[in-house]
């Protein structure tokens, strides 16, 4: 019995194993404007640093250093520093989680006016301003948590992730209906209630999808109309604040160690190209690295892009590159389980380049995009 229990416990255990960084940050101490910044980070590196949540300053051993030497860089001299946030002219709805925006369930005629944070009432949302207060829900590793205390939105959301993950998200009609059902078992008041859904003029300068936002308590408050570029500040972690572009103050960059290849080739040949010319391709194992796969996969040619993952017929499952199993699933409805030919077809691994950029099972003589790592 002992022997029979071995590889699906080796197997649970791999799912514990930490993900692989597939972003570095480079401190530049040299002062710039935020447009100058942005064009030293994209000659040398990728762009001017992307954040997707408050771990980017623990993710590596190297990383730890440079974070280190910004947070004292702001202590010791008192100075700002540049990260990639810039202020646009469109509005934008996002998560708070980061996920992206797939579904919206607003009530009729809304959204209404120009407030930007999101309630759910009666099952529907509704555009509230984000300095009222009403209680909120947060997401947790194992589900949901009502918190009956009155607060406005970002301090609900710093409520949610000091002691939980974040202010829910909805994904899907089945999520929304979850929701309604949790709400009405606590919440019998019928009022408002805050979830994750804001929504900003801020997007990233690489293009980002990140929805991360880490403003100080007053920030931004665009002062004389003329502060659309984004600093970290000596408070705390490193609050955010924004300041005009014409400052001179030093930087950080990114370097992406994800890139598409918009050649078209079969699952071989570019497991081959890959690591031949980089290190491998792409294991997705968080929904980090999922965001981030579904940055970059806008770039490609072909509608689904090869991953590192393929079929292990012999163990009816699924696995990485690296020998990790598929913990973290994104897989299409229909997608996922070992088809009964899949030693026939050898089926292996891809992302749709579009829609909401879910995995699919193809044989691996297709001939598509593909996206290697650096790592």
């Amino acid at each position: 019995m002992a022997q029979t229990l071995y590889v699906p416990l080796l197997l649970i255990a791999l799912c514990s194993i930490s993900e692989c960084v597939q972003r570095q940050y480079h401190f530049i101490k040299e002062k710039k404007n935020w447009t100058e910044a942005q064009r030293y980070c994209r000659e040398k590196y990728t762009d001017l640093a992307t954040v997707d949540n408050t771990n980017y300053m623990i993710k590596s051993e190297k990383n730890v250093l440079v974070w280190q030497r910004i947070k004292s860089f702001n202590y010791r001299f008192r100075q700002k520093i540049w990260i990639g946030l810039q202020r646009m002219s469109v509005y934008k709805w996002h998560w708070s989680s980061g996920d992206p925006v797939l579904f919206l369930n607003w009530a009729s005629g809304q959204p209404v006016n120009s407030d930007n944070c999101a309630v759910v009432r009666n099952g529907q949302w509704t555009v509230w301003p984000c300095n009222a207060i009403s209680s909120f829900i947060c997401s947790t590793s194992t589900g949901l948590v009502f918190v009956n205390q009155s607060m406005n939105w970002r301090a609900a959301q710093s409520y949610c992730r000091q002691n939980h993950i974040d202010l829910v998200s909805v994904r899907n009609q089945n999520e929304s209906q979850q929701l309604e059902n949790f709400i009405n078992g606590r919440n019998s008041s019928g009022s408002a209630v805050w979830i994750g859904l804001f929504r900003d003029t801020w997007q990233w300068s690489d293009q980002s999808n990140s929805s991360f936002r880490y403003w100080d308590t007053t920030q931004p408050d665009n002062y004389k109309d003329h502060e659309d570029c984004t600093v970290t500040t000596q408070k705390g972690l490193g609050q955010w604040a924004d300041f005009s572009c014409d400052n001179q103050f030093p930087f950080v960059c990114h370097e992406d160690k994800l890139i598409v290849i918009q050649q078209k080739l079969s699952w071989s040949e570019a497991l081959r190209y890959c690591r031949q010319n980089h290190v491998d391709l792409v294991s997705v194992q968080s929904v980090e690295m999922q965001r981030r796969v579904m940055n970059v996969v806008k770039l490609a040619s072909t509608e689904a892009v090869w991953l590192g993952l393929h079929n292990y017929c012999s163990m009816n499952m699924w696995l990485w590159l690296s020998g990790d199993m598929v913990c973290y699933q994104n897989w299409a409805p229909g997608n996922g389980s070992t088809p009964e030919n899949c030693k026939l077809e050898n089926r292996k691994g891809a992302v749709q380049s579009g829609g909401d950029q879910t995995w699919i099972s193809l044989p691996e003589s297709h001939r598509l995009n593909f996206i290697c790592t650096n790592y």
